[in-house]
């Protein structure tokens, strides 16, 4: 599974990833939550930001995720290209400390 966005907050660390078993899927989308996450959020890229499926996360914490999805929607869209490719996809580091 790989990391696609890892985005640091002062209070949380995001993980945003693909699943290996989304190179099957033909509709763009990420899976994100925190390390201790057991049931992670799903949100659709394409044609909009819009989350699917809500996972452990708390209505505040989908709302910050789906800010960070439209605010990044474009390079998660790359990443979903090359996954789909089959290449390399190299991790996005983003802090955020306000």
């Amino acid at each position: 599974m790989p990391k696609i966005l890892l985005y640091i907050t002062a209070k949380v660390i995001w993980q945003f990833l693909f699943w290996n078993t989304d190179y099957n899927e033909n509709r763009a989308h990420v899976h994100v939550g925190k390390r201790s996450t057991e049931n992670l959020c799903k949100i659709w890229l394409e044609p909009t930001v819009e989350l699917d499926k809500k996972g452990d996360l708390t209505d505040a914490q989908v709302k910050e995720v789906l800010m960070i999805a439209k605010e990044y929607r474009e390079k998660l869209l790359q990443q979903w290209s090359l996954f789909k490719q089959g290449k390399t996809i190299k991790m996005i580091k983003v802090k955020k400390t306000k």
